[in-house]
């Protein structure tokens, strides 16, 4: 789970100068403020809802998240997925949900809290001085993707999870902490290490029939046919007014997990007749348990 509201505020500031680099390059080939098709390029007709979907061309049996569909988000302790959900997110550790469509969280940029010691020590992000640079919020520390070379051996080992996925039954994955650029020391990590790191991990998983979805990071959203993104995994859109530039981008291929009451009512309000919207607890505990909460556009639980 990965829960920032400070980042998601500052998402808007970082956009600005996001969208005037993709300006700077499409100009600068001759080109029109917009990117050309790609590989990866999904066609703009919508499935019926609740239908999967066919993955972009150059996705070859890669089959997306039905849209509009119920969904549950499960990265804590699995259970069974209530009545009407179709579509379930769940840790790289956990087996899938049987009968649906499950989707198959990694933390694919930084390291688990306290798992420094299983990455290459000169794989983990470092500042000036030469200390490990850590997200503080979660005790995780970064890893660094600035080089081709570095982005290939991490790459490696998170395509290890990936293959465990495929393995175990999941239809698609969701690699997390695509926004850790916008976390490190300012200039130490940039947008374009990032985007370059999910490509690698995106034609990994579409090799293993596996389809890939943005974690938030509205401000890169313009660029997901350029990294082989299908879908979106979002958090909090509704409550930051981002939901439609996940739509822009992505169609209805997005799944939207809120908080809180006001960012749920705006996410249904909004957007709730076309995409996949839940509320969970911020804990993510399992049905049963005390503070477990979900609920949906239609008010189920």
């Amino acid at each position: 789970m990965r829960i920032r509201p400070s980042l998601r505020r500052s998402s808007a500031v970082l956009a600005v100068s996001v969208a005037v680099s993709l300006l700077v390059t499409a100009c600068s080939s001759g080109g029109a403020a917009h990117e050309a098709p790609s590989p990866h390029a999904k066609s703009t007709a919508e499935p019926p809802s609740g239908s999967p979907a066919k993955a972009p061309s150059g996705s070859a049996g890669v089959v997306l998240p039905p849209v509009h569909a119920g969904f549950d988000y499960q990265l804590g302790e699995p259970y069974t997925p209530p009545a009407g959900v179709s579509v379930v997110a769940r840790d790289h550790t956990q087996p899938p949900a049987p009968g649906i469509y499950n989707i198959c969280y990694i933390n694919a940029f930084q390291a688990q809290p306290g798992a420094e010691k299983e990455w290459d020590t000169d794989l983990l992000l470092r500042d000036e001085a030469g200390g490990v640079v850590m997200d503080e919020e979660w005790g995780e520390a970064m890893l660094d993707v600035r080089t081709a070379a570095k982005r290939e051996r991490i790459a490696r080992k998170v395509n290890t999870w990936t293959d465990t996925c495929a393995t175990k039954g999941y239809k698609a994955i969701d690699p997390d902490n695509y926004d850790s650029y916008a976390r490190a020391p300012r200039g130490l990590l940039t947008a374009d290490d990032a985007k370059a790191f999910l490509s690698l991990l995106a034609d990994h998983a579409h090799a293993k029939g596996l389809a890939v979805g943005q974690k938030n990071t509205a401000e890169l959203a313009p660029a997901r046919r350029d990294v082989g993104a299908d879908f979106a995994v979002v958090e909090e859109c509704g409550q930051y007014d981002e939901c439609g530039d996940y739509t822009d981008a992505f169609g209805d291929h997005v799944v939207v997990i809120e908080y809180t009451e006001q960012g749920m009512e705006r996410a249904c309000e909004g957007w709730g007749d076309r995409i996949s919207v839940v509320r969970r607890d911020l804990d993510l505990v399992a049905r049963g348990q005390d503070g477990y909460h979900r609920e949906t556009c239609g008010g189920t639980a």
